[in-house]
């Protein structure tokens, strides 16, 4: 499945993500800098083992992606979302993560990320649960889902 998002196209799937395009975004987020040879299937095996993931493209090139692992009915966690510094700020990120919040509404989501990444998932409704740990963003779907009448 795919659609578009502005000028870019956004495909969801897990299977058949190059290797070398998930290399080079984790190089420009600063998560890697050198991969022996011998370990870059790592970057193909993370998608194929994950519940649910998403890849932007800007012609062949990838320049965003996140990857979620879930359980598929009361919980999910953000992985890896990463957009390409070159195309930072034009909503890819949050179009992103409202396409993961999609696929479990009701459930309670998490995001591993960086302190310097709250303020962006704290605008798309998630929570900071303790500001002096790494990683721990909640978004609870079971409260939007009360809020909006559906429980």
């Amino acid at each position: 499945m795919y659609q578009y998002f502005n000028d870019y196209i956004i495909r969801e799937g897990t299977q058949n993500i190059p290797a070398d395009q998930v290399e080079r975004l984790f190089m420009d987020a600063g998560w890697v800098r050198r991969t022996p040879e011998w370990q870059k299937e790592k970057f193909t095996l993370i998608f194929q083992n994950s519940t649910w993931a998403y890849t932007v493209w800007d012609d062949n090139e990838m320049i965003g992606m996140v990857r979620v692992l879930s359980d598929q009915v009361m919980a999910a966690t953000i992985m890896d979302l990463a957009v390409h510094s070159s195309h930072r700020g034009k909503g890819i990120g949050q179009k992103l993560v409202g396409l993961c919040l999609q696929k479990l509404p009701h459930g309670d989501w998490f995001a591993h990320t960086s302190s310097n990444n709250y303020s962006f998932y704290e605008q798309l409704g998630f929570e900071v649960k303790d500001p002096n740990h790494n990683g721990t963003c909640a978004y609870y779907g079971y409260i939007e889902a009360r809020k909006a009448g559906h429980r």
